[in-house]
């Protein structure tokens, strides 16, 4: 399998930009992720940008965003408070916010929902993603949920062991409002990890998985 830099030939410290609908989306989709390009590349610029929440599940946030980006990333996060559940009828609204993060900041790569998910809330930010982000590699993450859905993504990011064992340790310590539904368990975030690294041989069995739908190639 191929393997890619993601920064290679930038003169100047990557960016990367992370959306997610729901407070604990970016951490469950792509934490590994973000913990592993930190490692190689701790000058990264990150903005980070959840659209609904409320006062526990900010908390919970934030907290989370300083443990996996430290203290200069983590003042980059914001927390909206658009209404759960119905992002389509906000869509806006939203689109008017996606339109300011544009305004303000140049990332090298989107990450974001699966433009396909069969949540609204994700559909929605995957779909203003591309509708917004005309020139930039996207990134599309996975979340296992009630809903369903999980398809065949074709890019994979390795995660080592411990880096999987740091993200599941700070989404069960930092969002206790979830620790009572029956799928935010340390086995759910184990298993799909495990799968997508076994489809893209990782080094030591574990990977994230993302959908990219436009890639240009040069020589």
């Amino acid at each position: 399998m191929l393997a890619v830099n993601l920064f290679s030939g930038l003169s100047r410290a990557p960016r990367c930009l992370f959306l997610g609908a729901h407070s604990d989306d970016i951490e469950l989709g792509c934490g590994g992720s973000l913990l592993e390009l930190l490692a190689l590349k701790p000058e990264l610029e990150v903005d980070w940008v959840v659209f609904s929440s409320n006062d526990v599940r900010e908390a919970e946030t934030r907290a989370a965003a300083l443990q996996l980006l430290g203290e200069k990333n983590a003042a980059r996060v914001e927390v909206l408070r658009f209404r759960n559940s119905f992002f389509p009828q906000q869509a806006t609204e939203i689109k008017e916010y996606f339109e300011s993060i544009k305004n303000r900041f140049d990332p090298d790569v989107v990450f974001t929902h699966f433009r396909d998910d069969l949540h609204q809330d994700h559909r929605t930010i995957g779909e203003l993603t591309w509708n917004t982000f005309r020139n930039h590699l996207i990134l599309e993450y996975e979340i296992p949920k009630y809903d369903g859905g999980l398809g065949s993504p074709g890019v994979f990011m390795p995660i080592s062991k411990q880096t999987l064992d740091r993200k599941i340790s700070i989404l069960m310590d930092t969002f206790a409002s979830q620790r009572s539904k029956g799928w935010f368990t340390e086995e759910t975030f184990r298993a799909l990890p495990r799968l997508r690294g076994i489809e893209c041989n990782a080094a030591e069995g574990f990977a994230e998985a993302f959908y990219c739908r436009k890639l240009s190639l040069t020589a």
